[in-house]
């Protein structure tokens, strides 16, 4: 695990909604929302292509090594008592798993739309500290600055660690999207842009709305994810990372595979 750079923003389910909404701008104004990592970012291809053209799936680091990539997933044990988060961590290299760890921990607080970081931080951050692999990226099931004070989830974790971060979720929690998501082709990307209730400039690129896959048939339409920078990666490249990283699913693999996991380690926990 990453050590902790700022144990000060460590996510606190204790504090008020007013100095966690505080804390959030915070660490929105510590966050860098372009590049600042050690791999090629620009050797990432589509998983399709790279296959036809035999080229690598991931980008090579500086020193010429593939850049391990970790999933972040969350899974619940809402019988208990108390609730409890089992947070799970599916880290890779060049498309083989390096690593899988989970921790469990309870919940503290309920479900609060753009708090999640106050709910779930904690447990992930306890899944952290089982790894042995120390991953170059971090990829959440959530949001990173396509989020009303541009501070979800991946932003949040990216900062207390520094280390690149990146959200992909499945709903868009608030922006408007330049222009219509019906129907997208693979590949396509439309821009998330800061409206009224994103403490950002009106106009403002979070993060892109990215087509994975899509159905040959135009009977059905798969929608397409959420993706915005979290921390020491730009908004263009968390969109071509996400999509290049997506396989024969819409998920990027490393999510797809962490949430894969958080199901077999809740049947384990249980077990």
């Amino acid at each position: 695990m990453p050590s902790i750079s700022q144990p000060d923003l460590v996510p606190d389910a204790s504090s008020t909604r007013a100095e966690m909404e505080s804390q959030q701008r915070e660490i929105a104004a510590l966050a860098t929302f372009e590049d600042r990592f050690s791999f090629d970012a620009r050797r990432i291809t589509n998983p399709l292509e790279a296959a036809s053209a035999d080229k690598p799936l991931e980008a090579a680091s500086t020193d010429g090594t593939q850049p391990i990539i970790a999933g972040v997933d969350q899974s619940f044990l809402l019988e208990s008592e108390p609730e409890r988060a089992l947070s799970a961590i599916v880290a890779m290299r060049d498309g083989e798993v390096l690593e899988r760890v989970y921790a469990v921990t309870p919940l503290e607080i309920p479900y609060i739309p753009g708090l999640l970081a106050f709910r779930e931080g904690g447990p992930i951050l306890k899944a952290m500290t089982n790894l042995s692999v120390e991953p170059d990226l971090y990829l959440f099931d959530g949001s990173g600055r396509i989020h009303y004070r541009q501070a979800g989830i991946a932003t949040h974790i990216g900062v207390v660690l520094d280390v690149p971060a990146i959200g992909v979720a499945k709903s868009l929690l608030c922006g408007d999207p330049a222009d219509s998501l019906e129907g997208l082709a693979p590949g396509t990307r439309v821009p998330i842009e800061a409206n009224a209730r994103v403490d950002a400039p009106e106009g403002t690129v979070l993060g892109y709305a990215v087509q994975t896959r899509q159905y040959e048939s135009g009977t059905r339409s798969i929608n397409p994810l959420y993706v915005s920078p979290g921390h020491r990666v730009g908004p263009e490249t968390a969109a071509d990372l996400a999509f290049g990283l997506a396989a024969e699913y819409k998920l990027p693999e490393p999510i797809r595979l962490a949430d894969r996991y958080a199901t077999t380690a809740k049947r384990e926990y249980r077990a």
